[in-house]
């Protein structure tokens, strides 16, 4: 059977992998007060892994699903980890046998209303849906950073899908099929970048590569030659910050 989804990032597998920020480890941490290290964690749209190894390290069993092939052969080999192509809205997992279902900036992509009617049908009674997402990055500099917001809203604004308005307002949009934890910490992913590593992230972008493809040219030539007079030596790191929002729910126990 074809699997029918929004790919936006199949031919991007590898630098996906490489390029994306990891969660900060005490989102998983919270995660792991909300249900039982022994609850079964369905990463859902886990792309290249980014954040099942974290849920790895604190689960007993994982089970991460990606519509995209490439996209999960580009994830970590885990013991504990099995990993399965399958749509978020047809996930082939067993009737109430999920304790945890996380979501990594991805929900956005989703036939919301039938993944939720999947999620209430894989989730056990008291079972929690978890989803994270972030939008625009903050770059250390004040010069960099400008430069970076206006190739984020206007040399690639016009080709982000528009789904990602859903990112930029946190999720806020998005009314969870369960009740909801109002009350969640607040999480933020840092990483200290060179040039290239962050010229590798866009690279990523969905807006990027969807300008490659209308234009037949690469926004990212003339952001490097911008960003590098800001920049100074490419080889020095800055601090690249992203808010992340958190949208929990969980499912009424029987």
């Amino acid at each position: 059977m074809k699997i029918e989804f929004a790919d936006h990032f199949s031919q991007v597998a590898a630098r996906y992998a490489n390029f994306r920020p990891h969660y900060p480890p005490g989102l998983f941490d919270y995660l792991l007060t909300l249900v039982p290290s022994s609850s079964l964690v369905w990463d859902c749209a886990a792309g290249s892994g980014q954040a099942t190894v974290d849920l790895a390290w604190r689960f007993n069993r994982v089970i991460a699903t990606d519509a995209s092939a490439e996209q999960l052969g580009s994830a970590p080999e885990l013991h504990n980890v099995e990993y399965q192509v399958a749509l978020a809205e047809r996930s082939g997992l067993a009737d109430s046998s999920v304790g945890l279902i996380t979501v990594a900036q991805a929900l956005h992509w989703f036939d919301r209303d039938r993944f939720f009617l999947e999620a209430d049908r894989v989730l056990k009674p008291g079972g929690v849906l978890a989803a994270w997402v972030y939008a625009i990055n903050c770059v250390e500099g004040q010069e960099v950073n400008s430069i970076v917001q206006d190739y984020y809203s206007n040399v690639v604004g016009p080709y982000w899908p528009l789904e990602r308005k859903m990112t930029e307002d946190g999720y806020r949009s998005i009314a969870l099929p369960f009740p909801e934890i109002s009350s969640v910490p607040l999480f933020r992913m840092e990483v200290h970048w060179t040039l290239d590593q962050l010229l590798g992230y866009f690279s990523t972008w969905s807006a990027t590569n969807r300008f490659i493809k209308a234009t037949g040219r690469n926004p990212l030539e003339p952001l490097d030659r911008a960003l590098e007079k800001a920049w100074g030596d490419r080889n020095m790191s800055r601090s690249v910050l992203w808010p992340l929002s958190l949208r929990i729910g969980r499912k009424h126990s029987r």
